[in-house]
């Protein structure tokens, strides 16, 4: 569609994945359920409930805590969970009482999305990715996350191989809780660094 000055209008996000939806059925490259199956099968696997049995898991076994350290993918595919044949690297990443670390991608919204969920709309965003690497205390700051100048911030720009996630500090009030209830304190933005867990009580 052209408007009046003859420029042709940029087709909305809509418009596009539905002519490569069209090309592709022509094509006989999608099936007529492929859409739904993947979408099911997206919403129930790949969510963010995976790393945080990840992560109780390490905060209850710490031999299991060893081996995620380090090999993550290993780790995650010994809990059964998958990964696309790209990602092939699968890193986790400790926080300590002194140091805390963050995750982005500078590039586009790249996550370890079969561990810790859809990347959300705030990791998206183009002032996130541009400002967290070079302000990133003030970053965290802005999202609600005021760390003490004395913690080191390490920051982590996801490639197309590599996926990071982080492995939060156990909140002490929780120290002796089941590796379920756990799981059910650890939040996306906890995994991302985000957030921190300091706060739950027990």
């Amino acid at each position: 569609m052209a408007d009046h000055s003859g420029i042709q209008e940029a087709a909305t996000l809509e418009q596009r994945t539905a002519a490569v939806e069209l090309v592709l059925r022509r094509h006989g490259v999608l099936t007529d359920d492929f859409i739904h199956d993947f979408t099911e099968h997206a919403d129930d696997a790949w969510v963010t409930a995976n790393g945080a049995r990840m992560v109780a898991r390490a905060w209850t076994d710490p031999a299991f805590k060893a081996r995620m350290l380090a090999d993550g993918t290993g780790a995650a595919r010994e809990m059964g969970f998958d990964f696309p044949e790209h990602h092939r690297h699968f890193v986790v990443l400790e926080n300590t009482p002194d140091i805390h670390n963050v995750i982005v991608c500078t590039l586009c919204s790249c996550t370890a999305y079969t561990i810790i969920g859809a990347a959300p709309g705030w990791y998206k965003d183009l002032d996130y990715r541009a400002r967290v690497v070079r302000e990133s205390r003030t970053v965290l700051r802005e999202m609600g996350l005021d760390l003490p100048e004395s913690t080191e911030i390490r920051v982590w720009d996801t490639t197309a191989d590599t996926r990071y996630m982080v492995l939060p500090v156990q909140p002490p009030a929780t120290r002796g809780w089941p590796a379920e209830r756990l799981a059910g304190i650890v939040t996306q933005d906890s995994l991302i660094g985000a957030s921190r867990l300091d706060e739950v009580k027990g």
